[in-house]
């Protein structure tokens, strides 16, 4: 993907945002939990890069966290402020943080650790982090141990394709961290055939495609969740994964 590509499907997501906020998964506590263990003491004080809509957001209030939340888009920040408006929303970028050093125990990321420059992103979150504080990158994705679901993504994989391997992610290295450690979470989200659509719709190369091409994936896709006994009826469990990745500030 050539870069201006790659930074129009990482900046089109606000065109969307409303059904962002709606349709895309949140992220299980366990899984949150687990990333707040790798800290050193207790978190208190955490910062949610690229925060998008807040889907991550409201799962760190939930916890009674201090959160502030950083989104470049503004009407994804809109969405977030007016969703979750316990965090403290701020316009900001993960390559510039508008966060004083040293000033949270915990970064997390969802769905968006992948859009970063990550090495200069590394070093921006290591300025904001306490020395013992956490960097928590997440990811739900469909789980293509399900048969249904990997035939389903397989054949919307043009619009469907994960971002980045949680492997190569794993084995990005930053003076100012530990490795990263991993771990996966089950999850369910509670979808209709038409709701999963509006998910898939939510995604990058979807929105950035002509509406020729959008309109026949969705189609393509459509065919098949109407054909398939586990989705053609109502509502269903769409089985996911969330992949955690989490690394200790030195």
């Amino acid at each position: 993907m050539s870069d201006p590509t790659r930074a129009r499907r990482a900046s089109s997501f606000g065109s969307r945002a409303a059904a962002y906020a709606e349709h895309r998964p949140d992220y299980p506590r366990a899984a949150i939990e687990w990333g707040l263990s790798g800290a050193t003491g207790t978190p208190r004080r955490v910062l949610d890069l690229g925060a998008g809509t807040g889907k991550l957001t409201r799962g760190l209030t939930d916890l009674g966290l201090d959160v502030t939340a950083v989104e470049p888009d503004p009407e994804m920040r809109a969405e977030l402020a007016r969703r979750v408006p316990s965090a403290t929303a701020l316009a900001g970028r993960a390559e510039r943080i508008p966060v004083p050093d040293a000033e949270v125990d915990a970064v997390f990321v969802g769905q968006a650790f992948h859009w970063f420059d990550v090495p200069a992103a590394m070093t921006e979150i290591g300025r904001v982090l306490r020395p013992g504080g956490v960097l928590v990158p997440m990811w739900n994705y469909e789980d293509e141990s399900v048969p249904w679901v990997a035939e389903f993504t397989e054949l919307g994989r043009d619009g469907a394709r994960k971002p980045a391997s949680t492997d190569d992610l794993r084995e990005v290295a930053h003076p100012a961290f530990e490795p990263f450690d991993q771990e996966r979470f089950h999850h369910v989200q509670r979808r209709t055939a038409e709701t999963l659509l509006e998910t898939i719709a939510t995604y990058s190369l979807v929105i950035v495609s002509s509406p020729a091409e959008s309109a026949a994936l969705l189609a393509r896709l459509r065919d098949f969740l109407a054909a398939n006994p586990a989705t053609a009826n109502g509502e269903f469990d769409l089985p996911l994964v969330t992949w955690g990745l989490r690394a200790r500030r030195r």
